[in-house]
């Protein structure tokens, strides 16, 4: 549908513009590219907020969270280098859209939510979506998922105060690690890649602005 200034402002002209967008700031993975534009942002964002949900830009959900700006999501999944047969440990499932790009791009992500609500909610759009490769669990993520590990990709999406060394430790060998540290409001996105001795290499991505990583669960009234 043409908007009333005579632009093409339909569903496939928003995605196919922000997908240049990300392109355009360094996202290039065609797969990471694709798994953005198959994944239908709207379905994951409040009503408030539905219209701008192919925007580039952070959107506020449930519980105070959010819903990442695209370009993040991107260039966090890129700097894991996934491989179709790759174990994934998301900590923060929030509303589950960066869940189901990573869904397309692993064997299996397992996500943990340490709000109730959230996870609920997430759930009932993977089921929508037919995502069959996520596993849930309602918990600290900060503990990670001792009786999955060890992973080969593990993905943090609230800001660690330091470094998270109990999910590196859940890492296998060689595995990667990508999350933000930091405890101001503005945090460094780093990415830690195993050398297979124990030790860890470490790229600094960028300064990121995330919510942060806290201990337990929710009490939600």
């Amino acid at each position: 549908m043409a908007d009333p200034h005579g632009e093409d402002d339909s569903p496939e002209t928003r995605t196919a513009r922000l997908i240049l967008a990300l392109r355009s700031q360094g996202v290039t993975d065609p797969g990471v590219l694709n798994a953005i534009e198959r994944t239908p942002r709207e379905l994951f964002t409040p009503d408030l907020f539905k219209e701008r949900a192919w925007e580039d830009s952070a959107l506020p959900i449930a519980c105070g969270q959010t819903i990442s700006q695209p370009f993040i999501v991107g260039l966090m999944t890129q700097a894991l280098t996934l491989e179709p047969r790759a174990r994934v440990l998301e900590i923060g499932t929030g509303s589950g859209y960066q869940t189901a790009v990573l869904s397309p791009l692993a064997r299996l992500v397992y996500t943990v939510e340490r709000y109730r609500t959230l996870m609920r909610e997430a759930e009932s759009r993977f089921k929508i979506l037919g995502l069959t490769n996520v596993i849930t669990r309602f918990g600290d993520g900060g503990e990670g998922w001792p009786e999955q590990a060890p992973f080969d990709r593990i993905l943090v999406t609230a800001a660690a105060p330091e470094e998270p060394k109990a999910l590196l430790a859940q890492l296998k060998p060689g595995g990667v690690l990508v999350a933000p540290i930091g405890k101001g409001p503005v945090q460094s996105l780093r990415r830690y890649a195993g050398d297979g001795k124990g030790g860890f290499k470490v790229e600094l991505l960028g300064d990121v602005r995330f919510v942060p990583l806290l201990d337990g669960v929710a009490r939600e009234l």
